[in-house]
């Protein structure tokens, strides 16, 4: 199929919000170019041993599905009603009031009926009624129940694949539904018939096999890091000197392995390295176990457990004291959501204890892992590092909280009390665009691909529209985050509704701002682009 073109900003925004005049389930479905992702691969889905391992075309008719795929499924949805009581409670509980309705940022950016979470859990819930209640079965469509068709089928995996879990709609809901979860089991099902898309799948196999997302080998993980090693040297004058699968340190540092590959989660990682050697931390870094990301996450919780469970390994043969955890989000969803109901406490770690200022993170007492914006924040509150915040005087910021870091996990202020210490110029977005209301930025979930680019463009346009409204207002030029996902997204979605503003990590504005021992006068940022101070332009 040819590639098409996105419309321009200007016509992107021209959302129309009118409802259609036809019964929803009397709409089929339309699987239109640019609005989903490239279906799996063959060769991805044996490596994990998924179901109906084989190449196939969203575009095409022919799925290539089992013969008793209808079978499959219903049985599928059976196994989870057992196993889940939140799945069945949230098939029974719903009564459409449409609180969520407006909630959903891919409603907000296309219009859709069917991306409003209470209908796109209809999609779902009209089978359940149909095959699993009384009235369904005897009433039909009148009860709200359908027939699960092909058609039906497709509609599902077009519109699971437009939901990037993040629970903004939940927060609104008045019995709180969560309707991440109901995606969760959307996809799951998918997933049982090999109906998975490569931009999950493909990582998730390299995860297996190789330790990360990216398939990196060891040798490349340390070759990079070297790379990193030089610039920062080149910079400052410092040599940082990190090590790699040292049995015996006190921290095992884990990080998304999108750190490693691109710009601008390549001087996140920087700051890491700047940081870490500035206080003489006592860790390492695991070239095995190099993936603090988790999209089997997106496939099933089956698969998420086999990949979260490589971390502890590592940690055991190691024999680290605890762990600490870079800039990610579904990282941090998945540890302190999943991590206790799949393992319980990890005893043979200890209870986290700042090496540097001696406070014990009682928070991370079960998971045994520290974030690292808490680690930091807790540095500066104690007065451990020297900063001089003017160095990012050419920078506007403002702070994107993550979905799974937000909502997830309940870091709010840990980040902006980071960022308030390392920069002069900071400005929040509207109240009701951050913190536990946070926009999502339109491709988590396994949602940043390529050929899905109008979809994420949409999904991106309410956070995209809050940062338009403090570039304008207030000049901000940089969007700040503590997620590698955001990081690879939210790029391509500021220079498509909000030139001019660009992304960094929070460590990134950290390692500027740090004043290192033994440093020779610096000149530029991690960047490369001058400083302030020596004459460099300033945006402000």
């Amino acid at each position: 199929m040819a590639k098409t073109k996105i419309p321009n900003p200007d016509e992107l925004g021209k959302i129309d919000y009118t409802p259609p005049k036809k019964h929803w389930m009397d709409i089929p479905v339309e699987i239109k170019p640019d609005m989903y992702c490239h279906g799996a691969k063959a060769k991805s889905l044996k490596v994990v041993d998924f179901p109906n391992a084989r190449d196939w075309t969203p575009a095409e008719a022919d799925w290539k599905l089992p013969e008793d795929w209808k079978k499959i499924v219903l049985e599928g949805i059976s196994e989870r009603l057992k196993k889940y009581r939140t799945f069945h409670v949230f098939m029974d509980i719903c009564v459409r009031c449409g609180a969520c309705a407006d909630k959903c940022h891919f409603f907000l950016g296309s219009g859709d009926p069917k991306n409003m979470p209470v209908l796109r859990a209809e999609l779902l819930r009209s089978v359940y009624r149909k095959y699993f209640t009384t009235g369904g079965k005897i009433f039909g469509k009148t009860a709200g129940a359908r027939e699960l068709t092909l058609d039906v089928l497709k509609e599902w995996w077009y519109y699971f694949y437009q939901c990037t879990e993040c629970r903004r709609c939940s927060l609104f809901c008045p019995y709180g539904i969560d309707q991440a979860e109901i995606t969760i089991i959307g996809r799951e099902l998918m997933n049982l018939l090999g109906l998975n898309i490569e931009w999950i799948a493909g990582p998730t196999a390299n995860c297996y096999m190789k330790g990360n997302h990216l398939g990196l080998e060891p040798h490349t993980i340390k070759s990079t890091i070297d790379f990193f090693v030089n610039d920062i040297e080149d910079i400052t004058g410092v040599k940082v000197e990190p090590t790699f699968n040292r049995k015996g340190a006190e921290i095992l540092f884990i990080t998304p392995s999108g750190d490693l590959f691109a710009d601008p989660g390549i001087y996140t990682a920087m700051g890491y390295l700047m940081l870490f050697h500035e206080l003489g931390l006592d860790y390492t870094w695991s070239t095995y176990a190099s993936e603090g990301g988790n999209f089997g996450f997106f496939t099933s919780n089956e698969m998420a457990k086999r990949l979260h469970s490589k971390i502890y390994a590592e940690a055991k043969r190691l024999g680290v004291k605890w762990i600490l955890g870079g800039e990610c989000g579904h990282m941090w969803r998945v540890w302190h959501q999943y991590h206790n109901t799949w393992f319980g406490p990890m005893d043979f770690l200890e209870e986290p204890v700042s090496p540097i200022t001696g406070t014990k993170f009682a928070n991370a007492k079960s998971t045994k892992v520290v974030h690292l914006v808490e680690f930091t924040a807790d540095l500066i509150k104690h007065g451990k590092l020297k900063l001089d915040p003017s160095r990012n005087d050419n920078l506007v910021v403002t702070f994107h909280d993550s979905c799974n870091t937000s909502r997830g996990m309940g870091f709010f202020e840990e980040p902006r009390y980071v960022i308030k210490n390392v920069c002069n110029h900071f400005h929040e977005m509207p109240d009701d665009t951050i913190r536990e209301r946070t926009f999502c930025c339109g491709s988590g979930s396994g949602l940043n691909a390529s050929e899905n680019m109008e979809l994420r463009m949409r999904g991106g346009f309410p956070r995209a529209n809050a940062v338009k409204f403090v570039h304008e207002k207030h000049g901000v030029n940089m969007l700040a985050n503590i997620c590698a996902i955001d990081r690879a997204a939210l790029p391509p979605l500021m220079d498509y509704w909000v030139p001019g503003v660009r992304v960094t990590g929070t460590h990134e504005l950290v390692a500027n701002a740090l004043v290192m021992k033994g440093e020779k006068e610096r000149t530029v940022n991690l960047r490369n682009e001058p400083l302030p101070e020596k004459g460099g332009d300033s945006d402000v």
